[in-house]
């Protein structure tokens, strides 16, 4: 069995999904601590051939705080980040599909962080035809004080797991021996380049999947989601 452990992150790069797709489960991190400095409430769009920050807002709260333990700033209104997405891809070719996605995951009035990225994240599957089962890593029975390769291959266990797929990032956190020393095949996923026409301009990539989904057929990239990586 092929699985895969992410944190959470809103509307990622289309690497993401590819992660998901490419294991027979994937775990999700809930108790997971939040950085400020990282992506997980927030990403980048295109805006007048630039990239642009969005972001979800928080209430303020302890740096000790796990991403679980957040939540969305009182004040947030949804409707200020479709207003951004509206004016940044109204004229994106396949925004007519997209917005109505977009307004669901806004929609969703769930104040929590994690399970308000998790709602998105299910919903972009559906909608990308990912059947991937996605499980949260607190309902999974091991010891939670573990912490780096040793959670990871502790989930391994516990999911039955032959390989463990993660992305590039991990090269440099999980030496192959280890995990084979357990039964586990460590394989790392490498997105393949991927170039499309926005407006005309010059290519912006790494951007928000919400990117990706404005000017390109859902069959397309669910074609891309499934099959343009490779596995290392």
């Amino acid at each position: 069995m092929k699985l895969a452990i992410m944190q959470p992150y809103f509307l990622p790069y289309i690497g993401y999904f590819q992660l998901i797709a490419a294991a027979d489960a994937f775990v999700i991190y809930d108790h997971i601590k939040y950085t400020k400095k990282g992506w997980i409430n927030r990403n980048r769009m295109l805006v007048n051939g630039a990239d642009v920050m969005f972001s979800l807002p928080l209430k303020k709260a302890s740096d000790a705080c796990d991403v679980v333990e957040r939540e969305l700033a009182a004040d947030f209104d949804p409707q200020t980040l479709l207003k951004q997405w509206r004016g940044a891809y109204a004229k994106a070719p396949h925004f007519a599909q997209i917005y109505p996605l977009l307004e669901h995951i806004m929609g969703t009035g769930e104040p929590n962080l994690f399970r308000f990225i998790h709602h998105s994240v299910l919903s972009i599957c559906t909608y990308l035809g990912i059947t991937t089962p996605i499980h949260i890593s607190s309902s999974i029975a091991i010891d939670h004080t573990l912490r780096g390769q040793d959670k990871v291959l502790a989930l391994c266990d516990a999911m039955e797991a032959t390989t463990y797929i993660n992305g590039m990032g991990g090269v440099a956190l999980y030496e192959k021996e280890v995990f084979a020393a357990r039964g586990v095949d460590l394989t790392f996923l490498r997105p393949k380049p991927l170039e499309y026409p926005q407006f005309g301009d010059s290519f912006v990539p790494w951007l928000s999947i919400l990117d990706v989904l404005m000017f390109n057929p859902r069959e397309v990239v669910a074609g891309w989601v499934h099959q343009h990586y490779e596995l290392l």
